[in-house]
């Protein structure tokens, strides 16, 4: 994604299995489900400045919060698609 690395975190991948064993999907579920997530974060980091990683939890993939993207070179963290408040 433009350069940013992505981190998907252990309990994310856990919480991804469970909702694709629930929809009792396979391996496609699983990348529809982390797409989901992803999609505003995708159309987001061309206009962003500096990202260096977005980071996806458990959270994330339970829909309770953003991905977080965490920028180069500054000590800045925000939730894609919130207003960094």
């Amino acid at each position: 994604m433009e350069g940013a690395e992505l981190e998907v975190r252990e309990d994310a991948l856990a919480a991804i299995a469970k909702r694709a064993m629930a929809r009792k999907t396979g391996a496609r579920g699983l990348r529809t489900i982390l797409e989901g997530v992803l999609l505003n974060s995708m159309y987001e980091l061309p206009s962003i400045d500096n990202v260096s990683k977005v980071v996806v939890d458990e959270t994330v993939i339970e829909g309770d919060a953003e991905p977080y993207i965490l920028y180069e070179n500054q000590n800045q963290q925000a939730a894609a698609g919130g207003s960094g408040d």
